[in-house]
C-alpha cells in the first residue's frame, strides 16, 4: 500500500466518519470516493491501517472508524487552513464590531465561534498584565469614599469604591489623580505595584493617608486585571453529541466547569506552522478529555491568550481550524494595541 494512497483512504475515512456517525466499510468509500481501486483493494487497505492503528473496528460493526492516531495523521495532512467564506467573514466582522467593552466583545466571540463550528467555545481574558494604564479617575462619591476607576488600553476598566479615611475636597482628590495618572499612564499593569509607593511618597504629608488608600485600590484593581479567566458558550452543542463521549459527558463537563483544567490546556498548546494547535483524545493530558479534542490559537499583541473551541473527536478539523483562526484574528484586530 502506497503512502499517498494510506493517506487517500484514511482520508475519505475521516470525512465520511465525522459526516455520518456511522462506521465506515469498504463498499461505501468505493461509491462516495473515487479512489481508482477495487472494493477488495481497499478492504486489504483498511486492514493495512488497522494494523497501524490508524482506523479499529468498534465492536462487531464492519465499517471502521478513526483512531486518535488516525485524526493526529489526518490533521497533520492538513497543508494549510482553508480561509472561510466571505459570508462568513461578514458576519464576523458585523457581530464583532460595534463594541468597545473587553468583556462584550470576548462573549460575542464565543457565540459567534460556538455557532460556527457547533462545539464549546472557550476564550481566555487578555493576560492584562502586560495591558498599559491608558486613564486613571478618582470620582468622589461622600467625604472619604472615592470611586477608583482603572482604563487598560485594552478597553478593560476596573473600578472599585475605596474608604480614603479622612474627608477629602474636590480639588484635593484632583490633584492625586493628576498625580498618579501622571506617574502610571502607558504604564504595564503588571508594574503598577511597584511604582504607586513612590507616588505615595511624593505626597504632602496631609493628603498622605488618602494617598495611601487610593493606591492600595490602584493595586488591587490591577491584581484583578490579572486573574486567569475565560469565557464560553455552546455548551448544549455537547448535549447533542453524547452519543460521541461513549464512555461518559460528565468529565468533559466537569473540565469545562471548573475552568482551571482548560486553562492550563490552553496555555500549555503551542500553535503549529499553520498559526493553530489541535489537541486530540488522549494526547489531552487531563483525563477526563480523553474523548475530546481542542483546537486553539493564541491571539492579541503577544498571542499568550488563547481562543479555541472543545467537541469530540468526532469533528471536522479543516472547518474547525478555519474558524478558529479567523476568529482569532478578528479578535486581535478589534482588541489591538
Amino acid at each position: 500500500m502506497s503512502e499517498p494512497r494510506k493517506l487517500e483512504v484514511l482520508r475519505a475515512i475521516v470525512e465520511d466518519y465525522v459526516h455520518s456517525r456511522e462506521p465506515v466499510g469498504s463498499k461505501a468509500l468505493v461509491e462516495r470516493h473515487h479512489l481508482g481501486v477495487s472494493s477488495a483493494t481497499i478492504r486489504n487497505d483498511m486492514a493495512a491501517l488497522e494494523e497501524e492503528g490508524l482506523i479499529a473496528a468498534p465492536h462487531t460493526s464492519a465499517g471502521r472508524i478513526p483512531t486518535d492516531k488516525g485524526y493526529r495523521l489526518f490533521v497533520d495532512q492538513i497543508s494549510a487552513v482553508k480561509p472561510l467564506s466571505a459570508a462568513e467573514r461578514r458576519a464576523i466582522q458585523s457581530l464583532l464590531e460595534g463594541s468597545d467593552d473587553v468583556d462584550d466583545v470576548l462573549d460575542r466571540t464565543v457565540r459567534m465561534l460556538s455557532q460556527l463550528t457547533n462545539q464549546v467555545a472557550v476564550v481566555q481574558y487578555p493576560h492584562l498584565s502586560r495591558a498599559l494604564i491608558r486613564h486613571i479617575e478618582f470620582v468622589l462619591l461622600a467625604p472619604r469614599k472615592v470611586l477608583v476607576v482603572l482604563i487598560a488600553n485594552s478597553g478593560k476598566v476596573e473600578q472599585r469604591v475605596i474608604d480614603v479615611g479622612v474627608d477629602l475636597a474636590d480639588d484635593a482628590l484632583a490633584d492625586l489623580r493628576t498625580r498618579f495618572l501622571g506617574a502610571l499612564a502607558g504604564m504595564p499593569l503588571g508594574q503598577l505595584n511597584k511604582t504607586v509607593p513612590a507616588v505615595v511618597a511624593m505626597v504632602a504629608p496631609p493628603l498622605r493617608q488618602a494617598a495611601h488608600a487610593l493606591a492600595q485600590g490602584l493595586e488591587v484593581l490591577g491584581q484583578s486585571s490579572r486573574e486567569e479567566r475565560m469565557v464560553m458558550a455552546g455548551t448544549a452543542n455537547l448535549a447533542r453529541s453524547t452519543v460521541d463521549f461513549p464512555l461518559s459527558i460528565g468529565p468533559v463537563l466537569e473540565a469545562l466547569e471548573e475552568q482551571v483544567v482548560m486553562l492550563r490546556l490552553l496555555s500549555e498548546m503551542a500553535d503549529d506552522h499553520r498559526g493553530v494547535a489541535v489537541s486530540i483524545g488522549r494526547e489531552n493530558p487531563y483525563d477526563g478529555l480523553a474523548e475530546a479534542s481542542v483546537v486553539a490559537t493564541g491571539y492579541g499583541p503577544d498571542s499568550v491568550a488563547k481562543i479555541g473551541v472543545l467537541g469530540p473527536t468526532r469533528m471536522d478539523y479543516p472547518t474547525t481550524m478555519a474558524a478558529v483562526r479567523a476568529v482569532a484574528r478578528y479578535l486581535s484586530r478589534i482588541l489591538g494595541p
